[in-house]
C-alpha cells in the first residue's frame, strides 16, 4: 500500500508541518509509504474529454490543501482522497459551511451572509438590514481565513460601516455575537463520524478562543449533546476528519461556530494524550483496502 499527502505549494503553517511530520511517523509504523508533493507540482489538467496527470499509483490521497480545482480533478481520475474536494469546499467557505448545516437541527448563531459586489457604487444599505436582526456587538468573519484570523469584533454602526467599506470586494459574513461564550468554546475531533478526541479552549484576554490567538487547552469532560452534533456535522458535510468547534449557548447547549476539515491535531495530542494522528492513519488504511 502507498499514499500520498498533498500541501500548498506557497509556503506552510507551523501547524501543516506539524500533520505531516506526524502522519509520516504514524504510516511509517504501520509499513505505509507515503510520498508529499505540493499542489503546483501534480501537473494535472483538462486534455480535450479527459482529465489527466503523471501521478503514479496510490492508495490513497490525504489531502491537507484546500486547493478544491486540484482535488476535483485527482477525484475525477480515480483517486480517492481524505477528505473529499465537496467536504473541503464546504468547510473552506463559512457561509457554505452554514447553509449545508441549515435545517438539520444543529443550532447555529444568527448568520447573515455579505451580498455580493461587482463593482462598488458606494451602497451600504445591506449594513441597515444587518442591525436590524443582529444586536451590537456583533461578528463579522471573512468567509476564507483560520487560527481566528479575518475575524472582526464590531461594536458600533461606525466600525460596522468601516469594515463593509474594507471587505465589499470580499466574501464575508455577519454574526450573532454569543456572548454566553467568551473566549471559550470546545473542540471537537471527529474521524469517521466518532469523536476522538476534544478539548476546551479558553482565553481570558480576547473573545477568540483559539489556541493560535493565545488560548489555552485543557481537558474538561463535555456534555453528550455536544459530542452528538459534531458527529452530525460531520456527516452532513460528509468529512472523514474535522475539528468542530462548538460555542456554549445561555443555557448550556452546543452552538457550532465552525467546522475545519484541516483541523490541526499537535495542541489537542498534547493536552490530551490521545494519538490522534494515528486513529487518522488507521481509518484511512481501513478504507483503503
Amino acid at each position: 500500500m502507498k499514499g500520498l499527502i498533498v500541501v500548498n505549494g506557497y509556503g506552510l503553517a507551523q501547524g501543516i508541518e506539524h500533520q505531516i511530520s506526524r502522519l509520516r511517523e504514524e504510516f511509517s509504523k504501520r509499513s505505509i509509504n507515503i510520498d508529499l508533493k505540493r499542489n503546483n507540482e501534480l501537473l494535472v489538467f483538462v486534455n480535450n474529454n479527459e482529465v489527466v496527470s503523471s501521478l503514479g499509483q496510490y492508495n490513497f490521497v490525504v489531502y491537507l490543501d484546500k486547493d478544491k480545482f486540484v482535488a476535483r480533478m485527482l477525484e475525477k481520475i480515480g483517486y480517492h482522497l481524505f477528505n473529499s474536494s465537496n467536504a473541503i469546499e464546504l468547510c473552506d467557505d463559512k457561509m457554505l459551511t452554514h447553509i449545508a448545516l441549515a435545517n438539520h437541527g444543529i443550532k447555529m448563531p444568527i448568520t447573515l451572509s455579505s451580498t455580493l459586489c461587482y463593482r462598488d457604487n458606494g451602497d451600504r444599505n445591506f449594513i441597515n438590514e444587518v442591525e436590524k436582526k443582529l444586536s451590537y456587538p456583533l461578528i463579522v468573519k471573512e468567509n476564507y481565513g483560520s487560527l481566528g484570523r479575518q475575524v472582526y469584533l464590531v461594536k458600533s454602526h461606525d466600525e460596522l460601516l468601516e469594515i463593509e467599506n474594507k471587505l465589499i470586494h470580499t466574501p464575508h459574513i455577519y454574526q450573532e455575537f454569543i456572548s454566553s461564550s467568551i473566549g471559550v468554546d470546545y473542540r471537537v475531533i471527529v474521524i469517521g463520524h466518532k469523536v476522538i478526541a476534544y478539548m476546551k479552549r479558553e482565553n481570558k484576554n480576547s473573545y477568540l478562543s483559539n489556541l493560535a490567538c493565545g488560548g489555552k487547552a485543557y481537558i474538561e469532560e463535555i456534555p453528550e449533546n455536544y459530542k452528538d452534533i459534531a458527529i452530525k456535522a460531520s456527516e452532513i458535510l460528509g468529512l472523514d476528519y474535522c475539528g468542530v468547534d462548538i460555542l456554549i449557548g445561555k443555557n448550556n447547549e452546543p452552538i457550532v461556530s465552525e467546522v475545519n476539515s484541516n483541523a490541526f491535531y499537535e495542541g489537542i495530542e498534547k493536552v490530551s494524550g490521545i494519538n490522534v494522528a494515528g486513529y487518522y492513519v488507521d481509518y484511512i488504511i481501513s478504507k483503503s483496502k
